[in-house]
């Protein structure tokens, strides 16, 4: 997978056909709930559940920080479908959108140019992700961490919408083998 953020709304991902719906209130001190809420629907087997639900946790506080700026008048929108083979969201704010998203690509792919070349001096400059509209706690390490664990990720034409999936990696039978 390229580690970028593409901007395709006719992505598949898209799709909200038998997806559960809900829709959450902006508020930061629910966020970990809010994606409680979610994950609830996970089937049990999914054996990286924790990650699972930090990352919809994680997702959840971008929707509601940076794209509704905490106000509690705005909403935001999830659908997801769960199974022990994939996860599937759909998280849509109502913001203006992720307007520095080719910035955050290009400061990313240097960062991983840094990272392979194991270039570290050069990597001091790619640490922190900040943007005008940044404050003393943000600094990209949700984005980054969220393009290792989703296998697709993809913004809507408006930027304020994001689709993401997690396929999971097949459980091995090999402790039921006899030795």
């Amino acid at each position: 997978m390229d580690k970028i953020f593409a901007q395709d709304e006719s992505n598949p991902l898209f799709d909200k056909s038998n997806m559960f719906y809900k829709k959450f209130p902006s508020d930061q001190r629910q966020i970990r709930y809010f994606a409680l809420v979610i994950v609830q629907k996970a089937p049990p087997e999914i054996q990286e559940i924790n990650l699972l639900e930090q990352q919809i946790s994680e997702l959840l506080k971008n929707a509601v920080k940076h794209g509704n700026r905490n106000d509690p008048s705005r909403w935001v929108h999830v659908w997801y479908e769960f199974s022990t083979e994939e996860a599937r969201l759909i998280v849509e704010d109502e913001g203006d959108g992720f307007t520095d998203l080719e910035a955050w690509n290009e400061f990313n792919r240097r960062r991983i140019e840094c990272l392979q070349a194991r270039d570290f001096e050069t990597l001091d400059n790619y640490v922190s992700f900040r943007t005008p509209r940044s404050d003393e706690h943000d600094g990209g390490n949700a984005l980054f961490a969220a393009v290792e664990y989703w296998n697709q990720i993809v913004f809507n034409q408006a930027r304020n919408g994001i689709a993401v999936s997690k396929v999971f990696p097949k459980k091995s039978n090999s402790h039921l083998e006899p030795s």
